[in-house]
């Protein structure tokens, strides 16, 4: 869960490089957790996808998910999610998935050997790989617009990339854009991934990535960047 795993230490070296002591550090679309668990001191975790926080909080609380869900059980939890505990359908909607996309089909397929992978179980032993590090974060399940940010926090932001075929018509960038500059002016130091942003905000990381979600490209690769608005002075 999480494209940010692979290169989320170079994203924390730029983010995290003048952070004070006991400074907040916030991610409004937290996702799987995949940076936020790599950082230390005070820390807030936000997404507004239910399941995906019911998912981790009760990891924070000592869950442990099945090691085995078969395709009959991940369609009849898909169209009954009502009838199961929303962390398992958070569990099983992400984690036993296709790529990791909700719901977006079973996974199958075999190991380099030609035996069948468990998709499942590679998801719950990631998981609980993250259980140590997230254990004193705070976790909320809110739209970004209505989280409480502490003063002179650094939020990092990896929201609905523009342009993308998934998420075409169910954002609001202009909105999304005009937050991060009033978070700039409120004294906050604010980062946000995307392929491309307004004017006044500053790249200062790149890097190429393979993304299954980069609209119309063979490659299916793109461009992966930081961006930051710097404080008037």
């Amino acid at each position: 869960m999480g494209s940010k795993n692979r290169h989320s230490k170079e994203l924390l070296s730029i983010i995290l490089k003048d952070r004070k002591p006991y400074q907040w550090y916030v991610e409004p679309f937290v996702g799987g957790f995949n940076t936020v668990d790599k950082v230390e001191g005070n820390r807030i975790a936000n997404d507004i996808h239910f399941y995906l926080i019911e998912l981790f909080r009760a990891i924070q609380w000592g869950w442990i998910p099945p090691s085995n869900t078969s395709e009959e059980e991940y369609q009849h939890i898909r169209k009954n999610k009502q009838n199961y505990p929303p962390y398992l359908v958070g569990f099983v909607g992400f984690g036993c998935s296709y790529s990791g996309k909700w719901f977006g089909g079973y996974a199958r397929g075999n190991t380099n050997n030609g035996r069948p992978r468990n998709y499942c179980n590679e998801s719950k032993r990631n998981i609980l790989k993250q259980a140590k590090n997230i254990k004193d974060i705070l976790i909320y399940n809110k739209s970004y617009y209505d989280l409480y940010i502490p003063p002179n926090s650094i939020i990092y932001c990896d929201p609905p990339y523009e342009g993308v075929t998934q998420y075409k018509d169910t954002f609001n960038h202009k909105e999304f854009w005009e937050w991060c500059r009033k978070k700039t002016i409120e004294g906050h130091t604010v980062f946000i991934s995307e392929y491309n942003a307004p004017l006044n905000f500053e790249c200062v990381w790149t890097k190429k990535v393979n993304n299954t979600l980069v609209k119309n490209t063979g490659s299916k690769q793109g461009i992966e960047k930081l961006f930051q608005m710097r404080r008037t002075k």
